[in-house]
């Protein structure tokens, strides 16, 4: 039989634990982006690209090279696992990864392949985004992105 103090103890965690069904920031940006990217990934699936591979070329599409570090940084995603990411399209042949003007350092560049393919996914890429735009409505298109920029300011400086 539990304590009285565990019971309390118990008790007192109950509201903390419905509150991160309903109200735990972190749950509900993972559960919208997961079905954003769901619909997108349904689109861009004729082309074989998913939605993050997509994203990270059209990124790529400036002229010339850019170190992995810079792009991390631009993409606030961590080295690692863009370097995971980068190194399936690499293998895919649609980025080239290279030394950089310092040996310790990579680069990344999209490939003609690369270019072909991501031209290709672009009408599909268009269809998701008229899709996810139309159910959310204009007005929450913006709000969204106006929050989300917001929301990355704040959280960008610690």
């Amino acid at each position: 039989m539990p304590s009285r103090r565990a019971s309390v103890v118990a008790a007192q965690a109950m509201p903390d634990i419905a509150a991160v069904a309903t109200q735990c920031t972190c749950l509900n940006l993972r559960r919208i982006t997961r079905k954003v990217t769901q619909r997108y990934d349904e689109w861009l699936a004729p082309s074989g690209l998913r939605a993050t591979q997509f994203s990270l070329l059209g990124i790529l599409h400036a002229p010339g090279e850019v170190s992995i570090s810079g792009l991390a940084e631009r993409m606030d995603i961590d080295r690692t696992t863009l370097s995971r990411n980068l190194q399936l399209l690499a293998e895919q042949g649609l980025v080239a990864i290279g030394t950089g003007s310092d040996p310790r350092s990579r680069t990344v560049s999209v490939t003609p392949k690369g270019r072909l393919i991501f031209q290709k996914a672009l009408p599909l890429w268009r269809k998701a985004q008229d899709e996810v735009n139309a159910k959310l409505g204009d007005e929450g298109v913006l709000r969204l992105h106006q929050t989300l920029r917001q929301a990355s300011a704040r959280l960008g400086s610690d």
